[in-house]
């Protein structure tokens, strides 16, 4: 096995290619141009918002950035390399897309058919239960588990087909996880708030186990017998990077949960606020046409 050149800047940031997530990529965007023209056309007069086009633009940025920059060539080699592209693809790129709201702009911008079949799915109760926010959070976390406590992740390393197979599955759980809780798509039956909260709160103390588990396994390294080898430039040890990688889990982790904390509660909040102003604004009324009622 020829050993790899050590990471430096030029090495990390220098561009490989992913065929499947270029692919992906391609798909997700076009998906969504086409969307935003076609419902331009359903509805000239109502402008759709620049921020959700930004936020998923940036989304399927930081997929390419994750599987397309020098980044990928050592998360076979590396566990804080691999550790920090996961976490690009499994939490910083999903809550991007999820913002972008594309439900909402597929049921806006499709035809009535089209339309129609999307919300036969959105509602059928099997969707209904993936996208509950306690069974997609168990989706999101025990994925994280199940690739670094299992033989998957050596396989994962090993062959190529699994480890796509794993991308693309973080992508896909991710979304799954951030679509549930930050509810901010149309055309499925929200969940309350209550439950959202206490599914993004979860992740904090998650992500504060996992990191410790992975610190604490550091002396027997994950990967050590099929991780490709660095040059002797390198100058680090594998289990030295297992705990930098499990401090990025942890770090990185907790600051993307308790932004997600933020997120749902000021939400709560704000629906709290606009029904209390409804209430307010009925009971104002009711008082006005009383003493009518009582003159008449």
């Amino acid at each position: 096995m020829v050993a790899l050149a050590a990471p430096s800047a030029g090495s990390v940031l220098a561009p490989v290619l992913d065929p499947a997530f270029l692919l992906l990529s391609v798909l997700l965007a076009g998906g969504y141009g086409w969307l935003l023209v076609a419902r331009a056309r359903h509805h000239p007069d109502r402008p759709w918002p620049v921020g959700r086009t930004v936020a998923f633009g940036s989304g399927v940025v930081v997929l390419l950035a994750a599987t397309h920059l020098g980044l990928a060539r050592y998360d076979t080699s590396l566990l804080s390399l691999h550790m920090l592209q996961h976490l690009l693809l499994g939490m910083l790129a999903p809550v991007l897309l999820a913002l972008g709201a594309p439900i909402t702009l597929a049921l806006q911008g499709l035809p009535r058919g089209g339309q129609v079949a999307l919300l036969r799915v959105l509602n059928h109760p099997v969707c209904q239960v993936l996208a509950h926010p306690l069974v997609a959070w168990s989706l999101f976390s025990l994925s994280l588990f199940a690739l670094y406590f299992s033989p998957l992740f050596g396989l994962s390393v090993r062959n190529d087909l699994v480890h796509t197979g794993v991308h693309l599955h973080f992508v896909a759980a991710g979304f799954l996880f951030c679509w549930s809780v930050l509810a901010v798509d149309q055309g499925r039956r929200r969940v309350g708030h209550a439950v959202r909260l206490l599914a993004v709160v979860m992740t904090v103390p998650f992500h504060a186990i996992l990191g410790l588990a992975l610190q604490g396994g550091a002396d027997s390294p994950l990967g050590a017998d099929v991780f490709t080898p660095l040059d002797a430039s390198w100058g680090s040890t594998l289990a030295a990077d297992q705990r930098l990688a499990a401090s990025a889990l942890w770090g990185l982790g907790e600051i993307w949960g308790v932004a997600l904390v933020v997120v749902v509660a000021a939400s709560w909040m704000r629906d709290d606020a606009r029904r209390q102003a409804r209430e307010d604004a009925r009971l104002d009324a009711e008082a006005a046409a009383a003493p009518a009622s009582a003159e008449a």
